[in-house]
């Protein structure tokens, strides 16, 4: 009976340390910890300043009303404030982000290594989805109009494109105060120093000759 009972408890306990080990962004243990980027502390994030140093302006970020101007090869611009503009971010597990589209215009696809995602259309008509991971590999996928939310779950590879006559808006909070991107093309394509081109060939099962066309630009 002893024996049972001690063997349920560590199942318990291994459980729910495998629960704490997949935490990438814990609960903050003060009311606030505004990053400090003068400090040489090196941590998971930024050490704390000095709450006596604190202000409204290190929560405070303006902006986000502006259009951007999408004169670009994607016809989109994004407005990305994280940790780095708003340092009352740090520890907290959230950001935010703007984007605007000509019409056309896309969000290439593109990954966040540390969220999840939620997307709101404020202006236009949007077509956004993501592809699950291997072996599906299933597209979901959504039109979308204005007032309509969509989810990129954790990780995985998503995109947004405009799809109306005019301008599109949309706004997006993510589970990162730090999210990162990895944009696919540029990430494959664009890598520093690049990738060798007969792997990019076999994996991609093109001629080197296609591989080289798409490093060219970004060389």
């Amino acid at each position: 009976m002893m024996a049972k009972l001690m063997l349920q408890l560590t199942l318990l306990a291994l459980t729910n340390f495998s629960t704490l080990a997949k935490a990438h962004e814990p609960s903050p243990l003060q009311d606030f910890c505004v990053a400090d980027f003068k400090s040489r502390v090196r941590v998971n994030g930024f050490a704390c300043l000095d709450p006596k140093q604190v202000t409204a302006d290190h929560f405070l970020f303006r902006g986000l009303h502006v259009r951007g101007n999408t004169s670009n090869p994607l016809g989109s611009f994004i407005n990305r404030p994280t940790v780095a503009e708003i340092p009352g971010l740090n520890t907290l597990g959230i950001s935010t982000v703007r984007a605007d589209y000509a019409s056309r215009g896309v969000v290439p696809p593109h990954r966040h290594p540390r969220a999840s995602e939620i997307l709101t259309v404020l202006e236009g008509t949007v077509l956004a989805g993501f592809v699950t991971s291997d072996p599906g590999n299933r597209l979901v996928s959504k039109v979308l109009q204005k007032g309509d939310v969509f989810v990129f779950p954790f990780g995985l590879i998503h995109f947004q494109e405009n799809i109306g006559p005019g301008k599109a808006v949309t706004m997006a909070f993510l589970s990162s105060q730090n999210p990162g991107v990895i944009a696919i093309a540029n990430a494959i394509f664009g890598s520093n120093p690049p990738i060798n081109d007969h792997v990019l060939a076999k994996a991609f099962q093109v001629d080197k000759s296609v591989v080289n066309k798409l490093q060219a630009p970004y060389n």
